[in-house]
């Protein structure tokens, strides 16, 4: 018997404050992940990890784990989350870890795995705690092989293969001091554009910003770079590199749904009656604009492992959230450098955004807001169970509560990653806002809406 906390184990991934994410705990981790992988004939396991402070130890002790269940680890090192994908793909049958916080707090640090080319989240990251728990973990008599690989030169030259540039750009790339600062400067010059690279310097101390896009607060020194230096677009990544900030050359900022349509527009004329999925938290003109495009869509949960699988699942063209986790048929994983050379191409060729962006349908929208709640469960049931919306038109539980209006949408959702209940209204007007707000105000009481 093995003993590790269950905390640890989210929706989407492991996560948690280094006080419960300790070496040992990701020994176990990684013990129990090589054991699984063999169990189903994988023979190699690549690993990453990012620039937190905490990442190189708990990196370590995974590694540990892995190659004590008998199982040979390729060391990818420093690399983005999407490095992990293209190595965990190309050199270990889609197998692979990467020790990660992301966005989340510099105190906080986690671990995302693959296992058969396939994000490990839900029932399956729960087999494996279990797993942990009863002890089923192999413990090799002869420890796996190690060998650490490079894989920055192998992934720019298959990137820059899959997404042409037809023109060059004045490019400024701000990465909050993450780890796609290790790849993304050098990766869009290869590209072809002129980088003024902002923050490129991985730092687990983060001390300019936190490595977040969807913090709009953290975008404030790019916006001024990109007016100062006249660049054509901005670009921000988050802290391991999966999610894509954008900001035009005109200085707006694009929400990550806005973005979502300008790719489905320019996708669906040569895929007609192609599907493309939304998260729940996003806009409606993402539906309106993909059906104007002549193609159709669907919500799904929020989450990345939700978003690859669905993708592949259904057979869709394209995927994305709110949050800027993008991922395309053919890529097939939300990789953030590759969702931005996809925007270059765009702009390249003559996309106007800023004209792209004016061209969408109105609306007004809150931004995604949290209540910190101490069962976000409990507290989303006991809403279910007791809300009424008055003027709503249909309700859905794909993901928490979406409350669908004529004029507009309510979301109520647990968040995955931490203890809060998240928010979001939008309507076409802002009468019709505040009459959704004031709806989902009642419906969450006592509860407060926050501001």
């Amino acid at each position: 018997m093995a003993d590790i906390d269950l905390r640890l184990f989210k929706a989407y991934d492991v996560r948690a404050r280094t006080d419960v994410l300790t070496p040992a705990a990701a020994r176990l981790i990684g013990l129990a992940a090589g054991t699984l992988a063999q169990e189903q004939g994988f023979a190699r396991y690549a690993v990453a990890r990012d620039g937190r402070l905490s990442s190189p130890a708990l990196a370590a002790a995974l590694i540990d784990g892995l190659t004590a269940s008998g199982i040979a680890v390729i060391d990818l090192g420093l690399a983005a989350t999407p490095l992990l994908y293209f190595g965990a793909s190309r050199l270990a049958g889609g197998c692979g870890a990467v020790v990660t916080g992301s966005h989340n707090p510099p105190d906080y640090n986690g671990i995302k795995l693959m296992m058969a080319g396939e994000a490990m989240g839900g029932a399956a990251l729960q087999a494996l705690a279990q797993r942990i728990l009863a002890g089923q973990l192999r413990e090799a008599t002869q420890p796996g092989h190690y060998a650490s690989h490079d894989l920055a030169a192998a992934y720019t030259a298959a990137l820059c293969a899959a997404v042409p540039q037809p023109g060059a750009l004045k490019l400024v790339i701000d990465c909050g001091n993450g780890v796609p600062g290790a790849i993304a400067p050098d990766l869009f010059r290869a590209l072809g554009h002129g980088v003024d690279a902002l923050y490129c310097e991985v730092d687990g101390h983060f001390p300019h910003h936190h490595p977040d896009p969807q913090d709009t607060s953290t975008l404030v020194d790019l916006v001024a770079r990109v007016a100062a230096t006249g660049a054509d677009l901005g670009l921000a990544f988050d802290g391991d590199g999966d999610r894509l900030g954008v900001v035009t050359a005109r200085g707006a900022l694009v929400p990550g749904d806005a973005l979502l349509a300008v790719f489905a527009r320019t996708l669906l004329p040569s895929h007609p009656g192609a599907l493309v999925l939304h998260d729940v938290k996003s806009s409606r003109l993402v539906a309106r604009c993909v059906t104007a495009a002549g193609g159709h869509c669907a919500a799904i949960p929020t989450g990345h492992t939700h978003m690859k699988r669905e993708l592949k699942a259904r057979g869709a063209l394209l995927a994305g959230e709110l949050s800027g986790h993008y991922a395309f048929a053919g890529w097939n994983v939300d990789d953030a450098l590759y969702a931005a050379a996809r925007l270059t191409a765009l702009v390249g060729a003559g996309l106007d955004l800023d004209a792209e962006l004016a061209r969408l349908p109105a609306c007004h929208s809150t931004p995604e807001l949290q209540i910190a709640v101490d069962d976000a469960a409990a507290e989303l049931a006991r809403i279910k169970a007791t809300a009424i919306f008055p003027t709503a038109t249909a309700t859905s539980e794909i993901d928490g509560l979406r409350i669908e209006y004529a004029d507009g949408f309510g979301l109520i959702r647990k968040s995955n990653t931490t203890p809060v209940l998240t928010l979001r209204a939008e309507g076409d007007d802002a009468a019709a806002l505040a009459r959704i707000i004031n709806e989902l105000t009642a419906a969450i009481a006592p509860l407060c809406w926050p501001g």
